[in-house]
């Protein structure tokens, strides 16, 4: 007998359908940017109410980047299109987010200057070696995404004037692990494009 060839988790055969449900979250998540953007814009930073409908938008938001990566992978929904729109999704709605809360004083510029260059940066890497390889997602990475979004979330909530102060140690903690990844995502691009083929 030949040997047999392990089918997907679902059992499916044959390509993936662009149209599915990871591919809609994310596609979800897209559409909520102006949505987010009109809260901000509409709360100016100043009607609690209206600032805690753009954060809840922010958050549901970055959920769906978790949801929609756990559907494709557990019921083999990656297609060619997620993984092209999906970090861009990622991208667009942090940094719109960063910029918003720089627009209105509440993050520094210099901080969202970092952690866009670093964004870009490292999908410049992943072009320039992506005829050598796929670089995985490293516990780092995930760790960057949770505190950078931890930090967006804190400036987006009206907190009480006396927990203030905690959201500078938040975004220097953002930061220090943005860079942190950043380099050693440089690190790894290197050692792939120097291994033996």
């Amino acid at each position: 007998m030949g040997a047999t060839v392990d089918a997907p988790p679902t059992g499916r055969v044959g390509p993936v359908p662009v149209v599915n449900a990871a591919n809609g979250l994310t596609a979800l998540r897209l559409a909520l940017i102006p949505v987010f953007v009109g809260l901000v814009v509409v709360s100016d930073m100043v009607h609690p109410g209206w600032r805690v409908a753009a954060c809840l938008t922010f958050a549901f938001a970055s959920v769906t980047d978790l949801v929609d990566g756990w559907i494709a992978r557990r019921y083999a929904l990656v297609t060619s299109f997620g993984k092209v729109a999906d970090p861009i999704a990622d991208k667009a709605l942090t940094g719109t987010a960063l910029v918003l809360l720089s627009w209105y004083d509440l993050i520094p510029w210099w901080v969202t200057v970092v952690i866009l260059a670093r964004e870009l940066g490292v999908t410049l890497i992943r072009f320039w070696v992506i005829r050598y390889g796929v670089i995985a997602a490293s516990r780092g990475g995930k760790a960057k995404t949770a505190v950078q979004t931890l930090a967006i979330v804190w400036y987006l909530w009206p907190v009480p004037a006396a927990l203030t102060g905690v959201g500078p140690w938040i975004v220097g903690v953002a930061v220090v692990v943005t860079v942190v990844t950043g380099l050693d995502y440089v690190v790894r691009a290197l050692r792939l494009r120097r291994a033996p083929r």
